[in-house]
């Protein structure tokens, strides 16, 4: 589960907006960035590549909920 998720818009917003997202999971903090496409940059440490899909879906939710549908 997700705690403590924080985002911020980072680079430019134009025509390709990104954002660097944090949270703690399991006890450990992740940074990654979330571009426009829906893809993530890890930074490191990385989540367990048997554990980022779980978890780039529930941070895709909770973008879809924080960004998207605030701007609309």
């Amino acid at each position: 589960m997700i705690s403590h998720f924080q985002y911020k818009s980072v680079g430019s917003k134009a025509r390709k907006p990104k954002w660097e997202v944090s949270f703690f999971h399991q006890g450990t903090y992740y940074r990654t960035l979330y571009l426009h496409t829906g893809e993530f940059e890890w930074f490191q440490p990385a989540p367990p590549e048997s554990e980022q899909n779980k978890l780039q879906s529930q941070i895709h939710e909770l973008m879809l909920f924080h960004v998207y549908e605030q701007d609309s």
